[in-house]
């Protein structure tokens, strides 16, 4: 999918891909969409494209996917220089509280890692650890660089949302809350995995997202999902809490009503 852009030199023909040059950027979203409805094959699969993987993954992925489930490798940090898988492996990941500032995500719904005993910064690892052995594990929220699902569950959710969020945010959250609380499940495969460019100085994005729009897209995610919105869900976000609780940052009781959202606006 080619957002108004044309590569130079040109791509080659290939017999197994089709190009799709769009007049206009639309954005990620329309994009996969778009492509989804393209695609042919049972299965599809997101990727960014500064990853690299072990040989064979597709076939294990395969091999443990139910048709109502988005799956996950295990994922590194990749050395692009030297082309080597580094930190890692990163598995287990959590959706904040979206009214609480978080230390690091802010206000809103993203996907933060677990922490350990009392809230100790060095303790990020310990799910990694205490669970190393469970090959095929939920995973209540992933990171959107890679993921693998049917045609058929993609279809079943509807997709992304393009209507109501900013082009390049929310897609893992999105993706994650409609597979649970529609009854599927989100796994993560330990049985194989990709490395994915870690960000440095002398890698990073060429482009700026605008604040306004991502804070609106996150004004909007907490007002329909805290409030149970989906026409298509039969669990409440209560029932997705509760089955991965305690989660950092939730408060024991949680109320809405009422909430500044000027708040989100601060630096």
């Amino acid at each position: 999918m080619l957002d108004a852009w044309w590569p130079n030199p040109p791509l080659r023909d290939d017999k197994r891909v089709i190009i799709v040059h769009k007049r206009e950027p639309l954005g990620v979203r329309n994009s996969m969409n778009a492509g989804v409805r393209l695609a042919k094959g049972k299965y599809i699969m997101k990727s960014d494209d500064h990853c690299m993987f072990k040989e064979g993954f597709d076939e294990v992925l395969k091999k443990d996917l139910e048709d109502h489930w988005i799956s996950v490798p295990s994922r590194y940090s990749l050395d692009a220089e030297k082309w080597e898988r580094t930190r890692g492996p990163i598995e287990y990941l959590c959706l904040t509280y979206p009214y609480i500032k978080h230390r690091i995500h802010g206000y809103g719904l993203h996907g933060a890692k677990w922490l350990g005993e009392h809230g100790l910064e060095g303790s990020y690892w310990h799910l990694e650890r205490e669970r190393k052995d469970i090959k095929i594990d939920d995973l209540m929220m992933f990171q959107g660089s890679c993921y693998f699902t049917t045609k058929s569950h993609w279809e079943s959710i509807d997709g992304l949302d393009e209507e109501n969020h900013y082009v390049l945010f929310g897609e893992a959250i999105e993706l994650s809350l409609k597979t649970w609380l529609s009854g599927g499940r989100v796994i993560r495969n330990k049985n194989t995995w990709y490395a994915h460019l870690h960000k440095t100085k002398d890698h990073k994005a060429d482009f700026k997202l605008s604040r306004k729009r991502k804070i609106q897209s996150a004004i909007y995610d907490a007002n329909y999902w805290m409030n149970n919105k989906w026409p298509k869900q039969i669990h409440d976000i209560k029932w997705l809490v509760d089955k991965f609780g305690p989660i950092d940052g939730w408060p024991e009781t949680w109320d809405i009503r009422g909430y500044d959202y000027s708040k989100w606006y601060e630096r």
